[in-house]
C-alpha cells in the first residue's frame, strides 16, 4: 500500500496529468452528448480531483512547499475553471434545442398508450395492478395513479426507458419524484396517485427530461413496489407510452 501511494503521490505531476485526462474526458463526453459517458466522466473527474487533494497534503507531509504549492494552485485553477464550465453548460442547456428525439422512431408492433389529460376510470383497466400517466401543465411534466387490490405497505415509483435504444430515462431523479405511498389490505380496488410533497417546487408531478417539445417518442413505463417490511422491491406492471421530454 506504501509502495502504491509513494509510486502515485510522490510526484507531483502525476496526479495533475491523471486530473487533467479526467477533465479533458469529461469535456470530450459532454460534446458527445451521451448521458451514460457524461455520468462516467463526471464520476473520472471527481476522483481526479480528489487526488488532487490527495497530492497537496503528501507534499505538505513530505515539506515539499513548492510542490504543494503547485498542486493547490491546480485545484484552486480547476474550482474556478469548473465554476464558469458549468454555467456554460447551463446557458447551453438552456438556449439549445435537446435533440435526443430528433432521430428516435416509434415501433409499430407495440401496444402504445397515451397520457390522459383528465380524470381516468378504473374500469377501463383489463388487469390489476394497473396505472395511468396523466398529463400536467406542460408537455414533459406528468403525474400518475396506480390501482391495485390487496397489497402491503410499501410505496410505488416509476423507471422509464425509451423503447427502441432502452436508455434510462429522468434515471437520477425519477424514482424520489414519483414514489406514491400504498397499502391495501382488502381485496376491493383501490387508486393510489401522486400528491403534493413538501420540498418539491413543481408539486405532485415528474419530469421527464430527455427529449424536446413536439418530439414525441415512445417510453416505457414501469410500476416497482418496494415493501415497508424489508422485502425485495418487485416490478408490478409495465406499459408503454407516447410521451414528449421538457423543454428548458
Amino acid at each position: 500500500m506504501t509502495e502504491i501511494l509513494t509510486y502515485c503521490f510522490d510526484k507531483w505531476w502525476r496526479p495533475a496529468l491523471v486530473f487533467g485526462l479526467t477533465a479533458l474526458i469529461m469535456v470530450l463526453c459532454e460534446l458527445a452528448n451521451n448521458h451514460k459517458l457524461q455520468d462516467y466522466s463526471f464520476l473520472l473527474f471527481v476522483l481526479g480531483f480528489l487526488g488532487l487533494i490527495i497530492s497537496t497534503i503528501y507534499q505538505l507531509v513530505k515539506r515539499r512547499w513548492l510542490s504543494a504549492i503547485l498542486t493547490a494552485t491546480i485545484i484552486g485553477v480547476s474550482v474556478v475553471g469548473f465554476f464558469f464550465y458549468s454555467i456554460a453548460l447551463f446557458w447551453k442547456d438552456q438556449s439549445m434545442p435537446d435533440t435526443y428525439a430528433d432521430k428516435l422512431t416509434i415501433p409499430n408492433d407495440i401496444k402504445l398508450y397515451l397520457p390522459s389529460d383528465s380524470n381516468f376510470s378504473s374500469k377501463s383497466l383489463d388487469t390489476l395492478p394497473n396505472f395511468q400517466i396523466y398529463n400536467s401543465f406542460q408537455p414533459g411534466l406528468y403525474s400518475y395513479a396506480v390501482w391495485t387490490k390487496k397489497i402491503e405497505s410499501g410505496y410505488c415509483y416509476l423507471k422509464a426507458f425509451e423503447v427502441t435504444h432502452n436508455d434510462p430515462l429522468s434515471a437520477n431523479r425519477l424514482k424520489e419524484r414519483s414514489r406514491i405511498k400504498v397499502f391495501n389490505s382488502s381485496d376491493t380496488t383501490a387508486m393510489f396517485e401522486m400528491t403534493a410533497r413538501e420540498g418539491y417546487s413543481s408539486e405532485g408531478i415528474f419530469t421527464i427530461y430527455e427529449g424536446d417539445w413536439g418530439k414525441p417518442y415512445a417510453a416505457r413505463f414501469e410500476v416497482w413496489f418496494v415493501p415497508d417490511n424489508g422485502g425485495k422491491e418487485r416490478k408490478l406492471i409495465e406499459k408503454n407510452f407516447k410521451i414528449e421530454g421538457w423543454q428548458r
